[in-house]
């Protein structure tokens, strides 16, 4: 293992890189964790900053995300932009080169899946600039999925793997990396839901977007919410037409509230689709419509989101982490997808496969909602405490 020395100084400087807005969310802990560490500890201090490369961005998206998970806006912003999986990894890599040069650099931490994790890695290691991957050793075993290849590739590069869960510890060990590099540490997602859950379901979202009922003792109406943003659902008409066809036969039942990605409303717009959306404002004290709805929501930020996942009847998500959220929240879940990285929210969670196949979402749906309501066993170490865990150990095997 690379174990780079730092200076008498007794300072560590980590260098927090995120592509897209749930990689704040897996950052933000751990700004809080280093907050923790150096009010404690004297001997070394440790110094973040924060890189946003600025992959996947949307000002009112992003902006509104550090706001609501209390951390500092990145100190550096590389604008990188929209491009080919190709093209965008190397502009990334170009360009987080040079901020590595600028200054010195102890450890990168990088999290998730995105282009950024594996373009910010392998900038890192051909400076011979040790590299902690959080979240490491999820598989799908889908070589299609371009963050399958990212997830491979940077765990293959990292010198500290950070895994949430035995799975992941397992196929990193079939791959040949050593056990002395994996450490679990739990589900760095979980710390923020866990942090932040009685504030969401306090969110003035629900009055908002109408769904308290106005009869005495007050209560939240049901509503299914949605994601969707991958490429595979919505850059391709059919599949999208597809999903929209089960979206219509559920919204039947109830609404469905959708804060739309602005990847997913270019190409609805693009394939003429907008008929099938009611496109509303989430803006305080709008009354909505929402009866027989597909609500289409501006963006969100994390508190919103995160208050009406909480509540929801059920969620349908393509996401990752969605995933792994309502696993906690004991939620029913449909991801529409033919394979998720995150298998044990298949086993322990409330989570289905069912790809985006009408009849499978429509039958999915109807599983979820006749079986009662469940809890989910929660795997080990998912206790809101990972960052924590995460700075303990670089703390004390750089300091």
């Amino acid at each position: 293992m690379r174990l780079k020395q730092f200076t008498e100084s007794k300072t560590m400087k980590l260098c927090l890189v995120g592509g897209a807005r749930p990689n704040f969310m897996k950052i933000a802990p751990l700004v809080r964790a280093i907050a923790t560490k150096n009010k404690t500890n004297e001997r070394t201090q440790i110094n973040y900053k924060i890189v946003h490369t600025g992959q996947h961005y949307d000002y009112d998206m992003s902006n509104i995300f550090f706001k609501d998970l209390g951390i500092p806006k990145p100190a550096v912003f590389l604008d990188i932009g929209s491009g080919s999986h190709g093209e965008q990894t190397g502009k990334i890599m170009i360009a987080f080169e040079k901020v590595l040069l600028r200054g010195k650099v102890d450890i990168v931490t990088v999290v998730g899946d995105v282009n950024s994790t594996i373009a910010c890695a392998l900038a890192a290691t051909k400076l011979h600039i040790p590299v902690a991957h959080v979240e490491a050793g999820l598989r799908s075993f889908d070589r299609t999925m371009p963050e399958e290849i990212n997830r491979v590739l940077t765990d293959q590069i990292s010198d500290y793997l950070f895994t949430p869960s035995s799975d992941a510890n397992g196929n990193l060990k079939r791959e040949g990396i050593s056990s002395d590099k994996i450490y679990l540490v739990g589900n760095i997602m979980i710390d923020n839901l866990l942090s932040n859950l009685k504030k969401a379901q306090k969110s003035n979202i629900f009055e908002n977007l109408g769904l308290i009922t106005s009869s005495p003792g007050a209560s939240i109406k049901d509503y299914a919410l949605l994601t969707l943003h991958r490429p595979s659902n919505v850059d391709h008409k059919e599949s999208l037409r597809e999903i929209i066809g089960a979206l219509k036969e559920i919204s039947k039942e109830f609404p469905i509230i959708f804060p739309m990605h602005p990847r997913t409303r270019k190409m609805v717009t693009e394939f003429n689709l907008e008929k099938y959306f009611n496109f509303g404002k989430n803006k305080p004290q709008v009354p909505i419509k929402l009866s027989n709805s597909i609500y289409a929501l501006d963006p969100l930020g994390y508190i919103d989101f995160l208050g009406l996942m909480s509540k929801a009847k059920i969620v349908l998500t393509d996401s990752g982490g969605i995933q792994e959220e309502t696993a906690v929240l004991g939620i029913p879940c449909l991801t529409l997808r033919d394979a998720t990285e995150r298998p044990i929210t298949l086993a322990q969670g409330t989570n289905i496969l069912v790809h985006n196949d009408k009849k499978r979402i429509l039958e999915g749906a109807r599983k979820l909602l006749e079986e009662p309501k469940r809890t989910a066993n929660c795997p080990k170490l998912w206790d809101g405490k990972t960052a924590e865990r995460i700075i303990d150990i670089l703390y004390e095997k750089l300091s």
